[in-house]
């Protein structure tokens, strides 16, 4: 089969297909012929640094997300040929992931979902959806009484966010550090230009997810109104820790600070997520689907953040 592989940093110009032995199935596992799957900061990540690490299986398949058909179930219980996704829990990192034209994938990770949505908006979904619906739900408690805002909204995950949260009914106050950007959150009800600073210039903030990480993180927690939650998911500020942080005095009192960690999807979380997509006839934002043999096109488009929206990358029959 053709694959990506990692073993060294990898620039999105080096990036390459190579021919790689269709992997064998064993119990608890389960061979999936991939149809698409989405392009995520954390490849980049993956990629560009933390490839070096020791924990890293080298050389690599990345790729931590995709859509497909079930092509050897071993005793997965799955049926040959049955539609699914698959995310997270090591894959592209502990064993070999989706960017190549088949996945051997542990049964825990291997959802089933029922959609009409035709393969290149099926991969937009998984990671991505997964994360909003986390970060909303779970972790910010999201009702149709909340103002939220959403801060680095201009990517896919911001817009799965405004468009879930925009479905359940919530104002969403939505924002972006590039001002040629503006018009892209038009579906928010207010759409700010991000300077770093955003206390003072919004009110009432009920609830906010933060993207940016922890560059902003300080002021995000003192943007929100009091009983206000933010949850910090994203790490788009290219800042991963935050050093000198101290929760006693950057918390304010009465604001809650919480994080999602997507390492473990569920079938009853897939099924709810599919279910509301189904209901409110919701079709993922793709920003631009290439083929696999485009996969260096996808990666340097990735790199240059041209695509607005999910990048995704579709697989022959």
């Amino acid at each position: 089969m053709k694959a990506v592989l990692l073993d060294r940093i990898t620039e999105g110009k080096d990036i390459v297909l190579s021919e790689f032995p269709i992997p064998a199935v064993r119990p608890g596992w389960a061979l999936v012929k991939v149809r698409a799957f989405g392009l995520n900061h954390s490849e980049k990540l993956l990629r560009l640094n933390e490839i070096r690490a020791n924990y890293i299986q080298k050389p690599i398949i990345p790729g931590i997300e995709c859509v497909g058909e079930v092509a050897d179930p071993s005793d997965s219980g799955f049926a040959v040929g049955q539609k699914i996704v698959a995310l997270m829990g090591g894959m592209g990192r502990s064993f070999h992931g989706s960017y190549a034209e088949y996945a051997l994938l542990p049964r825990r990770i291997v959802f089933a979902v029922e959609s009409e949505l035709p393969w290149e908006a099926l991969g937009a979904v998984p990671e991505t959806y997964f994360t909003a619906w986390g970060s909303l739900f779970e972790c910010l408690h999201l009702t149709a009484e909340d103002t939220l805002l959403i801060r680095g909204a201009t990517c896919a995950l911001g817009y799965a966010a405004i468009q879930i949260s925009k479905a359940l009914g919530c104002r969403v106050i939505a924002t972006t550090h590039r001002e040629n950007k503006l018009p892209l959150l038009a579906e928010a009800d207010e759409a700010l230009l991000d300077n770093g600073k955003l206390t003072g210039r919004v009110h009432g903030v009920t609830k906010a997810l933060d993207l940016i990480g922890p560059r902003n993180l300080k002021d995000t927690l003192t943007a929100v109104e009091k009983g206000g939650f933010v949850c910090q998911t994203g790490l788009l500020g290219g800042v991963y820790t935050l050093n000198g942080f101290d929760p006693i005095k950057d918390i304010p009192n009465g604001v809650y600070l919480t994080g999602f960690f997507s390492n473990y999807p569920t079938q009853q979380i897939i099924d709810e997520i599919f279910a509301f997509l189904n209901e409110r006839r919701l079709k993922p934002k793709v920003g631009r689907t290439f083929r696999l043999e485009e996969i260096r096109e996808a990666i340097l488009a990735q790199d240059g953040g041209s695509v607005d929206g999910k990048i995704v990358v579709q697989l022959n029959g």
